[in-house]
């Protein structure tokens, strides 16, 4: 579904300049100081990255879900963190209000999201309720022409720097099934709400969560999202579609680059006389890390290009992050045994990847969860 292939090579050889050329040399730096720089989330502004899928006629670049998961590729050559940055404008922040919210709700936000004027994040997760979804606890009381909104939410990406949350509250409490929930737009501003402290986690450095609190927050009643009630979680599961899938494509860029890394070091590192890489053994985890990485490219494009032609793609955007973040996961622990030692100090940024990407096989639905959803989708098929 690619649109105008000229422009598109245009713009991914853009992206990997920017890539290879400000974001990799900066990466140390993010690690040490955890925050991304202000003048490369300018740059990222200026080329458009915060409204990567986000519709033309709202200032972003509207770009086909094949199109967007190419870009991807190109993003994930480099540290998680810097995509983490504007991939909730393009995903879960925004698909929501691209997907369901109104024209009114469509116009006032969507053109701040698509330059970054905003930034989004999506509000889901509970100390209670991760997997679970549907058990949240949040409330949403109508009083008027607001909503009275009590209750936390946990690991809340980009939340210390974001604008607006997309957030999920019951609005139905004698309702304890996910029709009792909707979704709401809540300004950082709103009276009522307040943020934890950033939390200190395993890897992703530059890339901020924490707990968004709120208590007796006040909500206008138009900031419901496509202005009905019990729309809320329908409105989350059409979103993790397109956000499954550019997670599978950021884990195949990741895993390229590890590749990359790995096979120039095998060619560079002299033991017993030769380089590693004359090894079979090297060779094997080479050839099994490059083997994988190429199957996810391919179930990632195809599971891309069946939802630009409209299909139901449930199971298969489950399959490629069930599959992409699995595997990245062995071809970075791969990557630190190719480089021995050197794989496990700081200096060669291995062991920061080797870190980074865990997160991958637990957010946007866990490998167990994708699990149940691929066999739940089949058993309803055969039905």
């Amino acid at each position: 579904m690619i649109r105008d292939q000229e422009i598109l090579s245009q713009l991914l050889d853009t992206i990997s300049r920017f890539v290879r050329e400000r974001l990799v040399p900066n990466e140390e730096r993010i690690a040490e100081e955890d925050c991304i720089p202000a003048e490369i989330v300018a740059e990222m502004k200026e080329l458009g990255l915060f409204g990567l899928s986000i519709p033309e006629e709202y200032g972003g670049l509207g770009l086909t879900m094949e199109e967007e998961v190419l870009c991807a590729f190109e993003i994930g050559q480099t540290s998680p963190a810097f995509r983490s940055i504007f991939g909730t404008n393009n995903g879960i922040g925004s698909q929501g209000i691209i997907m369901d919210g109104t024209p009114e709700q469509k116009a006032h936000y969507l053109p701040k999201l698509a330059t970054g004027e905003m930034i989004a994040s999506f509000a889901l997760t509970e100390p209670n309720a991760g997997s679970d979804a549907a058990s949240l606890r949040t409330s949403a009381r109508r009083d008027g022409d607001h909503y009275v909104i009590n209750g936390t939410k946990r690991f809340i990406t980009n939340a210390p720097e974001a604008s607006i949350f997309t957030l999920m509250a019951r609005t139905n409490p004698d309702d304890k099934s996910a029709s009792g929930i909707s979704a709401f737009i809540v300004e950082k501003d709103s009276p009522g709400l307040s943020l934890g402290k950033i939390d200190k986690k395993m890897g992703q450095k530059g890339a901020h969560t924490c707990d968004v609190i709120f208590e007796d927050c006040r909500v206008p009643a138009a900031n419901i999202i496509g202005g009905i009630e019990g729309m809320g979680f329908k409105t989350a599961m059409k979103v993790l579609d397109r956000g499954r899938l550019h997670i599978s494509a950021t884990c195949v860029g990741v895993s390229e680059r590890l590749i990359r890394d790995s096979v120039r070091y095998a060619a560079e590192r002299i033991q017993f006389g030769k380089p590693i890489g004359e090894f079979q053994l090297i060779q094997a985890m080479l050839a099994d890390s490059k083997m994988e990485a190429y199957a996810a490219r391919c179930m990632v494009l195809d599971a891309a290009r069946r939802k630009d032609l409209g299909e139901n793609i449930s199971t298969e955007a489950a399959c490629c992050k069930m599959f992409a973040s699995e595997a990245v996961g062995r071809i970075a622990d791969r990557a630190v045994q190719v480089h021995g030692g050197a794989g496990y100090i700081t200096d060669y940024g291995i062991e920061r990847f080797y870190r980074d990407v865990r997160l991958f096989r637990i957010y946007e639905g866990t490998t167990q969860i994708q699990q149940l959803v691929i066999a739940r989708n089949m058993l309803r098929e055969i039905a």
